[in-house]
C-alpha cells in the first residue's frame, strides 16, 4: 500500500497544481452561474442571449467535466487506501494506472491557457520574393493546411485569395474556426523556406522559395481593441484580378494604414466596399494584437512600428533536394517524410511547439 499511497500523493499534487493553473475552481463557478440562468424561462425573452448563455454553458460543462471526475476519484481512491487491505491492493494500483493516464491526457489543457489560444484564427499566406516560384510555394502551404484542416475538424472560411499568374498564389486569407484553433495554429506564424529543384525553368536548377505565414487571434467582443481614428488612412480603389463580372467597375478594395506601427491591410474580395472595410479593421485589429503579443507591451500605445511575423523570422525548413526532411528551427522537431507534411501531417510541429512553450 505504501508505493500505491506514493503514487496517488504525486497524483494528486499535479492535479491540484493543473487545476489551478487552468482556474477550474472560477470555471465551476460560473458554470452554476449559467446553469441557473438557463433555467430561468424569462432568458427565452432574449433568444440570442439566451444562445450564447447556453454555448458558454456547454464549452464550460465539457472543459470540466472530466477534471471534476477525476478529483472525485482520487478523492475515493484515498478513503480506499486508508483501509489498507491487502486484497485490494491489485486493484487500486489499475485504477491509478488508468488516473495516470487520463491525468496526462487532460494536461494537454494546459497548452491552451493564453488569453486568446481558444479564439477562432486567421490565418495569412503571402509569398515572398522570386515571382512564380515564391507563389507556386505559398499555394503547396495553402493545401497543405487545408489538408490539415480537414483532417482535424477545423473549418476553413476564405477571406480573400489572389493568384499569381502562372501558378500558386499571391495571398490567401482565411479564417479558421475550431477547438482552441489559435492555440493550435499559433505555432505556424512566421516565415517557412523550401528548397527544391525548380520545375519553372529549363536547366531544372536548386531553387530556394519563401512564404511569410501569418496567424492571428478572432477577437471576441470582450477582448475587442478600439482604434484611434485619426491612427487610420484609409484609401478605396478599383479591385483588381479575378473577382467575376463587375470587378472592376466600382472602388470598392480597401486598403487600411495604421500610421503608428506602418501595419497596411487591403481587402478587395467582397464586391462591398463596406464589407471590405469591416474584414480589413477586423484583421488590422488581429495584427496589432499579435504584435502587442509579440512585443509584449501593455498598450497599443507601446507599439514598436514593424510588421508581425517579419520576413526575418524563419521558423521552418521544407526540404526537397537533394534529401527530404522538414525541420523546424525553434524546436528542432523534424520529418523526414516531407510528402506527407505536405499534405498536412503538421500535428507534430505543434506539438513540439506547445510543449517547448509550456516549458518556458
Amino acid at each position: 500500500m505504501e508505493e500505491s499511497e506514493k503514487r496517488l500523493k504525486s497524483l494528486s499534487t499535479e492535479l491540484s497544481d493543473a487545476w489551478e493553473k487552468l482556474k477550474l475552481d472560477e470555471k465551476l463557478q460560473k458554470l452554476a452561474e449559467l446553469e441557473t440562468a438557463v433555467s430561468d424561462p424569462e432568458i427565452w425573452k432574449n433568444p440570442e442571449d439566451a444562445k450564447q448563455k447556453n454555448i458558454e454553458l456547454t464549452r464550460l460543462d465539457t472543459e470540466t467535466h472530466a477534471w471534476k471526475v477525476l478529483k472525485t476519484q482520487s478523492e475515493d481512491l484515498k478513503d480506499i487506501i486508508a483501509l489498507n487491505e491487502k486484497d485490494l491492493d491489485d486493484e487500486i494500483k489499475g485504477q491509478l494506472s488508468a488516473m495516470e493516464t487520463a491525468l496526462q491526457e487532460l494536461k494537454k489543457a494546459l497548452r491552451y491557457t493564453g488569453e486568446f489560444d481558444k479564439n477562432d484564427a486567421i490565418l495569412r499566406i503571402t509569398a515572398g520574393v522570386g515571382g512564380t516560384e515564391a507563389m507556386d510555394w505559398a499555394g503547396m502551404l495553402e493545401r497543405m493546411y487545408l489538408r490539415f484542416f480537414e483532417k482535424n475538424d477545423f473549418s476553413a472560411k476564405l477571406i480573400e485569395r489572389q493568384v499569381g499568374e502562372e501558378a500558386g498564389i499571391k495571398t490567401a486569407v482565411y479564417e479558421i474556426s475550431g477547438v482552441n484553433a489559435y492555440g493550435n495554429l499559433k505555432s505556424e506564424n512566421g516565415v517557412h523556406r523550401l528548397v527544391r529543384l525548380s520545375p519553372f525553368n529549363a536547366d531544372n536548377l536548386r531553387q530556394t522559395s519563401f512564404s511569410l505565414v501569418e496567424i492571428l487571434p478572432v477577437l471576441t467582443e470582450e477582448n475587442d481593441v478600439e482604434i484611434d481614428e485619426k491612427d487610420l488612412r484609409i484609401d478605396v480603389y478599383h479591385a483588381s484580378g479575378h473577382g467575376g463580372q463587375g470587378v472592376n467597375t466600382t472602388d470598392s478594395a480597401v486598403r487600411i494604414t495604421h500610421l503608428p506601427t506602418g501595419i497596411v491591410v487591403a481587402i478587395q474580395n467582397e464586391r462591398s466596399q463596406h464589407a471590405n472595410k469591416d474584414t480589413a479593421m477586423e484583421i488590422l485589429k488581429a495584427k496589432l494584437i499579435q504584435m502587442k503579443l509579440e512585443q509584449k507591451a501593455e498598450t497599443l500605445g507601446e507599439l514598436r512600428a514593424g510588421e508581425s511575423a517579419k520576413w526575418g523570422q524563419q521558423i521552418r525548413n521544407y526540404v526537397l533536394q537533394p534529401y527530404k526532411l522538414v525541420k523546424d528551427t525553434r524546436t528542432k522537431y523534424e520529418e523526414t517524410d516531407a510528402d506527407a507534411v505536405l499534405d498536412g501531417k503538421i500535428q507534430g510541429f505543434i506539438d513540439a511547439y506547445l510543449e517547448m512553450q509550456l516549458g518556458n
